[in-house]
């Protein structure tokens, strides 16, 4: 069975400067799923 995907990300990398705040990351999100990112400040 092959998997359908709403969301995918592969090897995103984010920074502010010299700070590295997100490096080589990669996700899935399939059809039907929920996901909830939550930071320190909520």
């Amino acid at each position: 069975m092959t998997t359908s995907f709403a969301i995918s990300l592969r090897h995103v990398s984010k920074r502010f400067g010299d700070v590295v705040a997100v490096a080589d990351v990669s996700l899935d999100i399939a059809d039907g799923e929920f996901l909830t990112l939550l930071g320190p400040s909520g």
